[in-house]
């Protein structure tokens, strides 16, 4: 037992130097910690509300008395009334894209990252201290130190830098997790230990004295952390497009093993229907930035790599549109911003706009000549379209100007 809490178990130590929570600390004047303050703001004010709610709501259930029933309901609509400003307020924080993007993104069309997940303070002290002097016949004053280690490591959590060291701080404190829940969540015992965390879109508060929630809340976390890289990546560079796309498929990775692991966490942000959408999203922002790496020095103005533009536009636009319809399904839509599900449709149309836009191009601005080769551009065009124009072939298609031109602008 005595290892549990060791500092040589965690990776790369237990946080010696204290440097996690010095970064932790700096980023408090940052834009995007602003923006997590006033979250955890609002987060707290809706679970007043709710609390309100609920017992106006047992205390009409409890009486019959007219004048009391009537003075209750009025209360009821205004705290009704405070909760929707409130949710309303949070989805505005939701949709301030623009403070995670790159300074030099302003010709780019914003990425959409996930916010952190926010919690209460929980203290394991007294409760661990306890079950390692009954079960393993240790005094437990002789690991404070390491309490206060995880403790402060637990609250540094909250508050990650956007970069590696912010991962890797929040990977070493879900293995500790794992550790913890092995040596100090006994399957026959309530440790007495309740952990609460806000829902990421409602702010609604899930509280559970199963480590489960936590080791979730941090995976989520982890997943919002990538997309908050990934977008602030310099996608005006080829190295910033790649870690872009890095980013965002890791993001993607973290929350299908979400999905997978933890398939009842009572928090509709890690729902099963949710997880699915925000990983279709994620995934649709990796092809975007994929598609601009493509574009990033210029198209050149060659069939096959027209057409292969033209595919790769089109792949964006599906994926998109598949986001799109995923957000519209209940009850998705009610929760996840209704901007979001705007701007993922006007991307769908964009990207569909650019794969016309470069089939046009292909078809209007070339004719098939000698030197070309010929089996070469009719296998591209062919992909190009699922079907061939009724009466028509690929080869006829590269030889008739005319009928290239005429199909150029119908499209």
């Amino acid at each position: 037992m005595t290892d549990t809490l060791h500092p040589r178990n965690l990776k790369g130590n237990l946080l010696p130097d204290q440097s996690y929570f010095r970064k932790g600390k700096a980023i408090a004047q940052t834009g995007r910690s602003k923006l997590q303050n006033q979250r955890a703001g609002l987060n707290n004010q809706i679970l007043k509300a709710m609390r309100m709610r609920a017992g106006a709501e047992n205390l009409l259930r409890a009486t019959n008395n007219s004048k009391v029933r009537e003075q209750v309901l009025l209360e009821l609509s205004y705290v009704n009334a405070d909760l929707q400003v409130l949710k309303e307020e949070l989805e505005r924080l939701n949709i301030s894209v623009e403070v995670y993007q790159h300074t030099e993104q302003t010709a780019s069309i914003p990425l959409i990252p996930l916010g952190l997940k926010e919690t209460k303070d929980v203290d394991f002290t007294t409760a661990f201290k306890d079950f390692i002097l009954e079960h393993y016949s240790e005094d437990g004053a002789d690991y404070e130190n390491e309490l206060a280690d995880l403790m402060d490591l637990r609250q540094a959590c909250r508050t990650p830098s956007r970069d590696e060291a912010g991962i890797e701080m929040l990977l070493s404190y879900f293995q500790q997790l794992g550790f913890l829940e092995n040596r100090f969540f006994p399957s026959s015992r309530n440790m007495g230990i309740l952990f609460t965390w806000y829902d990421s879109f409602t702010g609604v508060p899930v509280s559970q004295p199963n480590i489960s929630l936590e080791k979730a809340s941090i995976l989520f976390n982890m997943a919002a952390l990538y997309t908050q890289i990934g977008t602030r990546s310099n996608r005006q560079t080829k190295t910033g497009l790649e870690e872009a796309v890095a980013m965002f498929q890791k993001a993607a990775g973290v929350l299908s093993y979400l999905k997978e692991t933890f398939t009842h966490t009572p928090s509709y942000d890690m729902s099963p229907a949710m997880l699915g959408c925000l990983i279709k999203m994620l995934l649709a922002e990796a092809h975007e930035c994929y598609f601009e790496k493509l574009i990033l020095a210029g198209v050149q103005n060659e069939v096959c790599t027209l057409i292969k533009m033209a595919q790769e536009a089109a792949k964006v636009s599906e994926i998109y549109l598949q986001v799109f319809n995923a957000m519209n399904q209940a009850p998705i839509k009610e929760n996840i911003p209704y901007s979001w599900t705007v701007m993922v449709q006007i991307k769908s149309e964009h990207y569909k706009a650019l794969a016309h836009y470069f089939a046009a191009i292909t078809l209007t601005d070339h004719q098939l000549t000698p030197r070309d080769d010929e089996d070469k551009q009719e296998k591209a065009l062919s992909q190009l379209y699922d079907h061939i124009p009724e009466g028509m072939t690929a080869m006829n298609i590269l030889k008739d100007k005319q009928q290239r031109t005429l199909l150029g602008k119908q499209i």
